[in-house]
């Protein structure tokens, strides 16, 4: 049985994660503020944190901070409110897993946790980090990018979205999954969205982006990744 450590010290929220992973099957522990989420994470081993941003006496992304520095690999989930896009930032580059913008349904958290878990357990089924094609390497576990000898410069959006092509080879996927999965819209505002950035990153990582061989478009469904 997953171990789930919730952070969270609004008392609705926490009580309703606490309830809603209990229902899934999840063993679950609940601290309401930083510092004691911090010990929680350290001496509970969890398998998963889900990590609030804004947290009394110690912030989420001092928590992630911390344990990244002291080595360790448990993954975490951060919720960050609408609005907070430097935080997103920051939390991923601190080494977070993912995050989950509120308000956000209980359903799309567990599809966040269980891709988590899929990619950080051992057996998990996608547990690569380090994916390469073309000329391209991707390391999703360090954020980092390279084409040939040189820095890949992606922005975070960017980084997400081929990290969701990267999980979902040789799947066609929607424009208005993109948006959920990458942007998080709860209501879908323009796929267009979708289509310029990925006619950016198709810039910057394909040889010919006029006729890609790795982002492909797939008419009137989506498009589909080929390593």
């Amino acid at each position: 049985m997953n171990r789930v450590l919730v952070v969270e010290d609004d008392e609705a929220m926490a009580v309703a994660l606490r309830d809603g992973f209990a229902y899934e099957g999840y063993e679950v522990s609940v601290a309401r503020d930083g510092e004691a989420g911090l010990r929680m994470a350290r001496e509970e081993t969890p398998d998963l944190m889900i990590l609030d941003v804004m947290l009394p006496k110690m912030t989420g992304l001092e928590i992630c901070k911390l344990l990244r520095g002291e080595g360790s690999n448990l993954p975490i989930i951060m919720l960050t409110a609408r609005g907070q896009e430097i935080d997103k930032v920051l939390g991923l580059k601190l080494g977070a897993d993912d995050y989950v913008t509120k308000p956000f349904s209980f359903m799309e958290l567990m599809a966040r946790v269980e891709a988590v878990l899929r990619r950080t357990q051992p057996g998990g089924g996608a547990q690569r980090s380090v994916h390469e094609f073309g000329s391209v390497t991707v390391d999703l576990e360090r954020h980092e990018a390279t084409r040939g000898a040189e820095n890949l410069e992606l922005t975070p959006r960017e980084f997400r979205l081929l990290g969701y092509f990267l999980e979902h080879q040789g799947e066609v996927v929607s424009r208005e999954e993109l948006l959920d999965a990458v942007w998080g819209y709860d209501t879908i505002p323009f796929t267009r969205t979708v289509d310029t950035h990925v006619a950016k990153l198709r810039k910057k990582i394909e040889d010919d982006p006029s006729a890609p061989q790795h982002i492909i478009t797939v008419h009137r469904l989506g498009y589909k990744f080929v390593g």
